[in-house]
């Protein structure tokens, strides 16, 4: 049995479509399958959970989609396939795996299920990546413009606006073990895959797999190299910033007064973010 977990309002409601072709496209194989609909927050992680130990549960979603059926699958034998449904669809890009649905189900179903690292933040699982700063901003300029246009257009919309508007903060971290730092940072980010905002390079050398995370802290940019950053952003080359520290680790602490977190695409309010790897956490077919 194969147990497909789909948000039907993922990628401005193209979710419940890919989910019944996917369906279809699996009983036309003679494989038997439970489509098991969302019908809102957390949902998708007790209908993984629910599933028996050592069957494939689909994701059929976006970026958020995906981290809730992974929460449910954690600990066990389950492995999880993608179908990517959303707009950013982030991770994917990270593990290699086709962005056309069907594409993506045919893949699934002949690799194997490869023992891949996860994230945790102050104890919630994410999957991408965790960050304050620029990438917050930018969610949130891409929130308002979604009313108005979809597909990457919000995402643009949203660098382009943040890029002008977001001001540099005070941020104190820690990495591993060692001493504490504080400066004025551009963005920080916790990286386990390699892109943000529906393609933004943040973490180009990450990797799911090497146990580690990709730490990327940019210092404050000068108004006058904000368009020449963003064109090095745009064509993924952020490590080659003067003002980028990368660092990779198994741990990191950052802080900052009314901080804000980027987690998987949802922002979520913490003064303190305690992030660490899970290595060899899941079980996903790429």
């Amino acid at each position: 049995m194969i147990y497909a977990v789909c948000n039907p309002a993922a990628g401005s409601g193209r979710g419940r479509k890919i989910g019944l072709q996917v369906e279809d496209a699996l009983r036309k194989m003679g494989k038997t399958c439970a489509l098991l609909m969302t019908e809102g927050p957390g949902h998708a992680t007790q209908l993984a959970a629910q599933a028996p130990d050592g069957e494939m549960v689909l994701s059929i979603g976006g970026d958020g989609t995906a981290l809730e059926v992974a929460n449910g699958l954690l600990g066990s034998r389950k492995t999880l396939g993608i179908i990517p449904a959303g707009t950013g669809n982030d991770f994917i890009k990270t593990l290699g795996l086709p962005d056309d649905p069907m594409e993506a189900l045919d893949y699934a179903l002949s690799h194997p299920a490869l023992a891949t690292d996860a994230g945790e933040i102050n104890g919630r699982l994410f999957l991408n990546e965790a960050g304050a700063g620029f990438d917050v901003a930018v969610l949130d300029y891409a929130a308002r413009a979604k009313k108005h246009c979809r597909g990457l257009l919000p995402y643009l919309y949203g660098v382009l606006r943040a890029l002008f508007r977001f001001r540099s903060f005070p941020l104190a971290y820690q990495v591993d073990d060692g001493g504490w730092v504080t400066r004025n940072v551009f963005v920080v980010g916790a990286a386990n895959g390699g892109t943000i905002g529906g393609g933004i390079v943040i973490a180009p050398e990450a990797e799911a797999d090497d146990g580690l995370l990709d730490v990327v802290i940019v210092d404050e940019v000068k108004k006058s190299r904000l368009p020449l950053r963003l064109l090095g952003l745009l064509r993924g080359q952020i490590l080659d910033f003067p003002e980028t520290t990368y660092l990779r680790a198994r741990s990191v602490v950052f802080s900052a007064p009314d901080m804000r977190v980027n987690v998987d695409g949802e922002i979520v309010p913490m003064p303190e973010a305690a992030v660490r790897i899970l290595p060899k956490a899941l079980l996903i077919h790429r």
